[in-house]
C-alpha cells in the first residue's frame, strides 16, 4: 500500500466509518477489514492518527484500528503477519513525538505502545526504555505528562509477564531503572506538596497528576521487579517513606476542597500509596516484615484514634482495615503449633504482631469497632424510612459491597476476634453485660449501641459458643425485645432476630423452637418492611439448620406461608422478591407434601411474577428454583400446573432464545422434577422435547441433566415417545459418541439399555444405528471396562429379549467384517466371557448370564463349544445375585 495515494483513501473511508448512517458505516468497515492484511496499512494508521489537524471521531478510530492489528497481526507466527520492516518503522513513528492534545486518543496510544512493548521490549525495541525515560524529563508539560503516561502502561505490560524468562528481563529492567523511577516521583511529589499552598489550581493538578502516574510506575516496579525486595536499599527506604508522604497528602486534605477535581485525584493517590502496601505485603509477605510495626502503628492511629479526625475519608478507612487485617490473617506470619519447626522469618513477624497486639491495644480496637464504626449512621437511617428495599440490599451485599465501610469493619472485627478471642472474649461479655435489661425508646444513642452489640455478639457467635447461655440470654432478654412493638425500636428488633439467625446453628435448644416460630409469626406482621424482610432471612437459616423438625414447625406453617406470600406481593425490588422466593422454596422444600393445602396464591401469583420479571432474568431463576420445589410438593397434582409450567420450562430450555444464558440449567431441572411427578405423558409435555436436539448439540455440563430428562421420557411413556423422537435422538447419539467422554458415552449408552428395557420390541429398531458400534465394541474388545460393560448390557438386552433382531444384526456385521455368522457369533462369545469381570453391577452380571444361556438351546455347532464358559459365568452370576433368607435359610435371586 502506497503511503501517499492510500492516505487520502484510507482517510475518506474512516470517516465514513464514524457515520450514524449504516449505509455507509457498514461498507466502510467491510473495506477496513479487507486492508487489515494489507503491507502498510498500519503505516497509514500512524499518519492518521498522529496527525491533530484531522477530525477526533477519524482519530480515534484509526488509533482503534491500529491496536486491535497489533493484537492480530504483529506476532511473528501470526497469518499475514507485518513485516520486520514495517514494525520497525511502526515502533519508531510511535516514540518519535509524545504530544497528543487529547487525553483519550493518548491513553489508547499509550496502550497500544505498551501492547508492542510486550511482544518486543526489549529485544526487538531496545530504545523504547531509554526514550521514555528521557522524555518524561522534558520541561514541556504535554509531552512530559504523555511520556509518563506511556511510561506506566509499559511498566504494567511489562510486569504482568509471567514466563520465567520474561520475569527476569523484568527484573533487569526495574533494577536499572528503579532509582530513576523514585526520583521522578519524589521529585512531582515535592513540586505539588509546594503548590498546594499556592492557590493556582491547574497547577497543583498538573503536578499531582504528574505524581499519581509516577507513583503507579514506581508500584509495578516495586512489588513485580526484585525477588527479595527487603534486600534493595531503594526498595526499602521508599515504603518506610510511604508513611510520612501519606501524612504530608491526608493533611493536604484540610486545604483541598472536598468537591473538585483535585480532591479526587488527592484521594486516588492517597489511596495509591496503601495498595502499594498491600500488594507487597500480597507478594512479598516476609519482605513486609520490617514494615508491620509502621503500618500496624500508622493503620491504628489514623482509624481508631482522633489522629484520623478530618483528613480520613472511607475508603481510606477501608484500605487501612484491610492492612490490619492481612497482617493480622497472614498464614505466613502464623507459626506452627510446635515453635521449633516455624522459619525464623515467622517467628520474627509473629513476635512484632504479638509486640504490638497488646490487651490495651486489642481492647481499644474492639470497643471502637463496635461503638463506632458497627453504629447506624444518620445516611443509613434516613435510608432505612426513604428506601427500606434498597437498605436492605445494601446490608446483604449491594453492588457497592466491596467497597463499603460497614463490612469492612465486620470482616475486621471477625477477623481479630478469632485470632485473639481469649483477650476480646470479656470485653465483649462485658459489652453485654451493661446492656441487660430493656432501653428506654427514647434515648436512640442507647439503641444504637444495643444495635452495635448485639452485631458484634451475631458475627463472633462461633467464639463465643462456651461463654454465652444463649438459650436463656433468648428466653430472658431477646424474645422480649422483640415483643417492644415501638417505632424507634424497629433497629433492635430486626437487630434481634438478625442475632438468633446468627446462632440458630451454633447454639440453640431444639425445645425451643416453637417460641421462635411464634416471634417470626409476629414479625412477619411488623409494620416496618425491614424488619419483616430479616425476620423472613432468619426463617430461612431456621429451615435449613440441620436440627429443624418438620413435627415443631407444621402448627405454624400456614400463617408463615401466608405472611411469606403477602411480603413477596409487597416488596418491588428484583433483589428483594428473590430473597423472598429462596425463603419461600427453602420453607416447601423442607416441608415436601405438607405445603400441598396452602401453596394456591402462591401458584396463582407465580404467573404474573413471570410476565413482570421479563427484563429480570435472575428473578426468573429464582421463580423456577420455587417452581422445582412446588412441583416436588405437589406430586402428581404438579399437573395442574402444566398451563404456565411447560411454557416456563419451552423458553428456559430454548437455547434460541437469549435467556436460555441464565434459565437452562434451573429449567433443565424444573423438566427433569415435572417429569419424575407426571403421573402421565401429555402431547404439551411430549412436544417439549423438541428443545432436546440442540441442547444435546451444545455439549455442556447439563448433558447429564439432559440424559435424566430422556430417561424420564423413555420410563413415562415409551412407544409415543419413541415413535416421535427415537430418529431424532438416534442421530444426535451417534454424533454424540464421536465427541465426547468415555463417561458421556456411558450416559448415552446407559439411555438406549433404558429404552431396551422398557420397549424390547420397539427400541432395537428405533437404535438400530447405533447397534453395530455396540456390536463393534464387543468384538474388538473396548479397552475401557466400564464402557465395554456398557456395551454388553445394551447386546445382552438385545439378545434375550429380540432374538430375530439380534439375528439380523448378527448378519448385518458378518457381512461388514466379511466372517461367518457362526465364526463372528463364536468370536462375540468368546470376548463375553473373557470380558465378564468388567461388570461390576450383579444385575449386569445377571443380565449377561441370562442372555448367553438364552443361546445354549440352540443346536449350533459354535454354541455348543462355548458350553463350559457360558455355564461357568452362569454360576458365577448365580452366586453374585444370590442372598441367604433369614427366616427360611434358603437362597432366593435378591429383588
Amino acid at each position: 500500500m502506497d503511503l501517499n495515494s492510500a492516505s487520502t483513501v484510507v482517510l475518506q473511508v474512516l470517516t465514513q466509518a464514524t457515520s450514524q448512517d449504516t449505509a455507509v458505516l457498514k461498507p466502510a468497515e467491510e473495506q477496513l477489514k479487507q486492508w487489515e492484511t494489507q503491507p502498510g496499512f498500519y503505516s497509514v494508521l500512524l499518519n492518521i492518527f498522529t496527525n491533530h489537524t484531522l477530525d477526533i471521531n477519524v482519530r480515534w478510530l484509526a488509533v482503534l484500528y491500529f491496536k486491535n492489528g497489533i493484537d492480530r497481526y504483529w506476532r511473528r507466527v501470526a497469518p499475514h503477519a507485518l513485516s520486520e520492516e514495517e514494525k520497525s518503522t511502526l515502533r519508531a513513528g510511535l516514540i518519535t513525538n509524545f504530544n497528543e492534545p487529547i487525553n483519550q486518543i493518548a491513553t489508547q496510544i499509550a496502550v497500544l505502545i505498551a501492547k508492542v512493548a510486550r511482544l518486543d521490549c526489549p529485544r526487538q525495541w531496545p530504545e523504547l526504555i531509554p526514550t521514555l525515560i528521557e522524555s518524561v524529563k522534558v520541561q514541556d508539560d504535554l509531552r512530559q505528562h504523555r511520556a509518563l503516561l506511556t511510561f506506566y502502561h509499559v511498566t504494567k505490560t511489562l510486569a504482568s509477564k509471567r514466563l520465567a524468562a520474561d520475569r527476569k528481563l523484568f527484573y533487569d529492567l526495574a533494577s536499572g531503572i528503579y532509582s530513576f523511577a523514585c526520583s521522578l516521583w519524589n521529585h512531582h511529589t515535592d513540586t505539588f506538596l509546594q503548590q498546594v499552598s499556592s492557590g493556582n489550581e491547574a497547577a497543583v493538578l498538573s503536578s499531582l497528576e504528574r505524581t499519581l502516574l509516577s507513583l503507579k510506575v514506581l508500584r509495578k516496579l516495586t512489588v513485580n521487579g526484585f525477588v527479595e525486595p527487603h534486600k534493595n536499599m531503594e526498595v526499602m527506604g521508599f515504603l518506610h517513606g510511604i508513611f510520612e508522604r501519606l501524612k504530608q497528602f491526608l493533611e493536604c486534605s484540610r486545604s483541598i476542597g472536598t468537591d473538585n477535581i483535585c480532591r479526587d485525584r488527592l484521594e486516588k493517590t492517597i489511596i495509591l500509596f496503601t495498595k502499594v502496601l498491600l500488594d507487597f505485603l500480597d507478594q512479598h509477605p516476609f519482605s513486609f516484615t520490617p514494615l508491620i510495626q509502621r503500618s500496624l502503628e500508622f493503620s491504628v492511629s489514623y482509624v481508631f484514634t482522633e489522629v484520623g479526625e478530618g483528613v480520613t475519608f472511607e475508603r481510606f478507612i477501608v484500605q487501612c482495615m484491610n492492612l490490619i487485617k492481612m497482617i493480622v490473617k497472614n498464614y505466613a506470619y502464623k507459626p506452627s503449633k510446635n515453635f521449633e519447626d516455624s522459619s525464623p522469618e515467622t517467628l520474627e513477624a509473629h513476635k512484632i504482631k504479638m509486640a504490638f497486639f497488646t490487651y490495651p491495644t486489642l481492647t481499644e480496637i474492639c470497643r471502637r469497632l463496635v461503638s463506632h464504626y458497627f453504629l447506624l449512621t444518620e445516611e443509613e437511617l434516613t435510608m432505612w424510612e426513604e428506601d427500606p428495599e434498597g437498605f436492605t440490599v445494601e446490608e446483604t451485599g449491594g453492588d457497592s459491597w466491596k467497597y463499603s465501610l460497614r463490612p469492612c469493619t465486620e470482616v475486621l472485627f471477625i477477623d481479630i476476634f478469632h485470632e485473639y478471642n481469649q483477650t476480646l472474649t470479656p470485653v465483649l461479655l462485658e459489652m453485654m453485660q451493661t446492656l441487660q435489661g430493656p432501653t428506654n425508646v427514647e434515648d436512640m444513642n442507647a439503641l444504637l449501641i444495643k444495635d452495635a452489640v448485639y452485631n458484634a455478639v451475631g458475627l463472633a457467635a462461633y467464639e463465643l459458643f462456651d461463654s454465652v447461655d444463649f438459650d436463656q440470654w433468648f428466653k430472658n432478654q431477646l424474645l422480649p425485645e422483640l415483643q417492644v412493638i415501638h417505632n424507634r425500636y424497629k433497629p433492635l428488633r430486626r437487630r434481634v432476630i438478625w442475632l438468633i439467625g446468627q446462632w440458630i446453628s451454633v447454639k440453640f435448644k431444639s425445645d425451643l423452637r416453637p417460641m421462635l416460630y411464634e416471634a417470626i409469626c409476629n414479625l412477619l406482621q411488623d409494620q416496618d418492611l425491614v424488619v419483616r424482610i430479616e425476620t423472613a432471612t432468619t426463617l430461612k437459616l431456621t429451615v435449613d439448620d440441620f436440627e429443624f423438625r418438620t413435627d415443631q414447625f407444621l402448627p405454624y406453617l400456614e400463617t408463615m406461608f401466608t405472611l411469606l406470600f403477602q411480603l413477596l406481593q409487597q416488596v418491588t425490588e428484583c433483589d428483594t422478591k428473590m430473597h423472598v422466593l429462596h425463603v419461600l422454596s427453602c420453607v416447601i422444600e423442607r416441608v415436601n407434601m405438607q405445603i400441598r393445602p396452602y401453596v394456591g396464591c402462591l401458584v396463582q401469583y407465580l404467573p404474573l411474577l413471570w410476565k413482570q420479571s421479563e427484563e429480570h432474568n435472575m428473578l426468573r431463576c429464582a421463580i423456577l428454583t420455587t417452581l422445582i420445589h412446588l412441583v416436588q410438593g405437589l406430586g402428581a397434582d404438579s399437573k395442574n400446573l402444566y398451563p404456565f409450567l411447560l411454557p416456563v420450562i419451552q423458553l428456559s430450555t430454548d437455547v434460541s432464545q437469549p435467556p436460555h444464558v441464565y434459565l437452562l440449567e434451573d429449567g433443565l431441572e424444573l423438566w427433569l422434577v415435572t417429569l419424575e411427578n407426571s403421573p402421565c405423558i401429555t402431547p404439551e409435555l411430549l412436544r417439549i422435547f423438541q428443545n432436546m436436539s440442540p441442547l444435546l448439540e451444545l455439549s455442556s455440563e447439563s448433558l447429564r441433566t439432559c440424559f435424566k430428562i430422556i430417561n424420564g421420557y423413555i420410563f413415562l411413556s415409551s412407544t409415543e415417545f419413541l415413535q416421535t423422537y427415537a430418529v431424532g435422538l438416534c442421530q444426535s447419539f451417534c454424533e454424540l459418541l464421536n465427541e465426547i467422554t468415555t463417561e458421556g458415552q456411558v450416559q448415552v449408552l446407559k439411555v438406549v439399555e433404558n429404552a431396551l428395557k422398557v420397549n424390547p420390541v420397539l427400541s432395537p429398531q428405533m437404535f438400530q444405528p447405533i447397534l453395530p458400534c455396540v456390536f463393534r465394541g464387543i468384538i474388538e474388545g473396548e479397552r475401557y471396562p466400564v464402557v465395554m460393560s456398557t456395551y454388553l448390557g445394551v447386546m445382552g438386552r438385545v439378545l434375550l429379549q429380540n432374538t430375530s433382531f439380534f439375528s439380523s444384526l448378527l448378519n448385518e456385521m458378518a457381512h461388514k467384517f466379511n466372517q461367518e455368522m457362526d465364526q463372528l457369533l463364536g468370536n462375540m462369545i468368546e470376548m463375553w466371557v473373557d470380558r465378564m469381570d468388567n461388570i461390576t453391577q450383579p444385575e449386569r452380571r445377571k443380565l449377561s448370564a441370562l442372555a448367553l444361556l438364552s443361546l445354549l438351546p440352540s443346536d449350533n455347532s459354535v454354541i455348543q463349544d462355548k458350553f463350559c464358559g457360558i455355564i461357568n459365568i452362569s454360576v458365577e452370576g448365580l452366586h453374585d445375585v444370590m442372598t441367604e433368607d433369614p427366616e427360611t435359610g434358603t437362597y432366593k435371586d435378591w429383588p
